[in-house]
């Protein structure tokens, strides 16, 4: 079994080798000296690894890495790929839309009378642009969101803020019908 006195003393070899902890938890240490948690598991009758991370001040820990073996153990007990969900995730996160692209995407379609959609792009491209323009639609929050309509309460537009928080609320609906698995904010 494993301890973090173990694993700082983990050295580079002339070829990577891995070092056994417990429950299909090893680590894998390359030429480079890089220190990997890696769990091998069994899935319809095919061998997978999936890799949880590197260890390190700047990856994690050794008891990080037993709870994320547990998590995955439990997924493939339910019979999913842990390896494959974490490849989907990277892929979403890759391919996710900015607030502003999704935002540009909303005004342009749907449904509004023309007068709404000029009023609604004025206060977006004035109010959530400049602000919230290259964050994910993940990154931004319900305390993100009350700071924000709070300045605009604050310099005497308490109307401007309601509109800023429906337009939000709808953008994300939009967003939430079109795939994407995040909160509303609003």
């Amino acid at each position: 079994m494993l301890t973090d006195v173990a694993l700082k003393n983990l050295k580079s070899r002339e070829k990577a080798y891995k070092v056994t902890d417990r429950d299909g938890l090893y680590v894998h240490v390359s030429t480079s000296g890089t220190v990997t948690f890696r769990l091998d598991y069994r899935l319809n009758g095919r061998r997978e690894t999936l890799t949880l991370g590197k260890y390190g001040p700047t990856g994690i820990s050794l008891a990080r890495a037993r709870e994320k073996t547990i998590d995955a153990k439990r997924a493939v007990a339910e019979g999913r790929s842990p390896a494959q969900e974490k490849q989907r995730e990277k892929r979403r996160l890759k391919e996710a839309k900015s607030f502003g692209e999704f935002g540009e995407t909303w005004l342009t379609k749907a449904p509004m009378a023309d007068s709404t959609r000029a009023m609604r792009r004025s206060i977006f491209e004035r109010e959530l642009l400049p602000v919230w323009r290259n964050r994910l639609l993940h990154e931004i929050t319900p305390d993100d969101l009350r700071a924000h309509c709070g300045k605009i309460v604050d310099r005497g537009a308490p109307a401007t803020a309601i509109h800023v928080r429906d337009i939000l609320k709808q953008i994300y609906g939009f967003a939430i019908l079109h795939g994407e698995k995040v909160a509303n904010p609003a």
